[in-house]
């Protein structure tokens, strides 16, 4: 028998929509799993349907083995966590943190608020009016209330996605400590690679309600099961083994060759290659290169450079440290995909969220 949570070929449809199509995936005790995709992916469909907040067309969702098919949402134990926080404006920090706690003695209620308030980094912060609070500080104040009646499973869907950068990898951090603490099992829905790989044990990627892959973060980056996952971790382009070897592979590599983010380096003893842009970064520059007959490809280089640079080539070579070979037989759908310009690879590398 699986313990914790088993979803066994999952079918979610709206309509004639398929949202989630056959889908099997297991949360373990104490263990977070990510279900990373692009909008309309269908991840945000699966927690849902995990939730008991949209019907199962097919397959199971169970708990310690137990069918929670026809359990309502109220007594399935687990708890929901949205990116707005959902807070009730009327009630204060520890009105709102106490919520799920209602019905236990007031000193015992009092206890376990004080002591999620400290685990969230809000000590103190019990009296104050919810209205008071920061972003950052209202999405602790929600975590906290979903984890006050110790739920079986913690649903988090895009929790982190309205805040900004510096603020959201601060509450990343207090994300994992929290859960770590608790031992709280959990399904995080996110659109962004780093979020899910800094946070989850293991990560499942979804693309048009079909599980591709799940797998720990390290095993997912370095071996994608094929084109489609490794195009949307960020690997920019697939080249064949012999557009490899043209730009400097050492031999022959057994299959297509992915090129990540920093698999493409300049090097003055490389293959020259045609210039389309040139973007100022901190610290350095980022080209945009034409690989014939694969596409658009990112150099990054240390040298400082401007919008005025107008190079026409850059001889360029591939690092195999930055790209990983992909199983024999894979290949990328390009019907499933946008099409690679220059202005569109960073919005690729990091889908927006719905």
């Amino acid at each position: 028998m699986v313990t914790g949570l088993a979803i066994r070929d999952a079918v979610v449809r709206y309509g004639p929509t398929v949202a989630v199509d056959h889908v099997s995936l297991d949360v373990a005790p104490g263990e977070v799993v990510a279900l990373l995709g692009a909008s309309g992916s269908g991840k945000s469909s699966l927690l849902r349907a995990v939730a008991g907040l949209e019907p199962l067309a097919a397959g199971t969702v169970s708990w310690d083995g137990v069918d929670l098919t026809a359990v309502p949402v109220h007594r399935r134990g687990f708890a929901m966590m949205f990116q707005d926080g959902q807070l009730f404006p009327h009630l204060s920090v520890a009105g709102n943190v106490g919520y799920a706690l209602a019905g236990r003695e007031r000193a015992q209620r009092d206890r376990r608020v004080g002591e999620l308030l400290e685990l969230v980094g809000l000590e103190g912060y019990g009296p104050r009016p919810v209205t008071a609070l920061s972003g950052g500080q209202a999405q602790r104040v929600a975590l906290a209330r979903s984890l006050a009646a110790s739920p079986r499973l913690l649903m988090l869907d895009e929790p982190l996605s309205a805040l900004d950068t510096g603020l959201r990898e601060h509450l990343l951090g207090v994300l994992d400590t929290t859960l770590q603490a608790t031992g709280t099992p959990a399904l995080y829905v996110t659109h962004d690679q780093d979020e899910a790989f800094a946070i989850a044990d293991r990560v499942a990627v979804l693309s048009g309600g079909r599980l591709l892959q799940v797998d720990d973060p390290a095993t997912l980056w370095r071996q994608p099961v094929d084109a489609e996952v490794a195009d949307f971790l960020g690997y920019r382009l697939t080249l064949e083994p012999r557009q490899a070897a043209d730009l400097g592979w050492p031999g022959t590599p057994s299959g297509l060759v992915a090129v990540g983010p920093d698999g493409l380096m300049a090097d003055p003893a490389g293959t020259e290659v045609p210039v389309l842009g040139v973007r100022p970064r901190r610290g350095g520059t980022e080209f945009s290169v034409s690989i014939p007959g694969a596409g658009v490809g990112r150099v990054r280089t240390r040298e400082l450079s401007t919008h005025a640079d107008r190079r026409a080539r850059l001889a360029v070579r591939l690092d195999p440290a930055g790209c990983v070979v992909l199983p024999t037989g894979s290949a990328l759908d390009a019907s499933r995909i946008m099409p690679m310009t220059p202005e569109s690879s960073d919005e690729r590398a990091n889908p927006v969220a719905g």
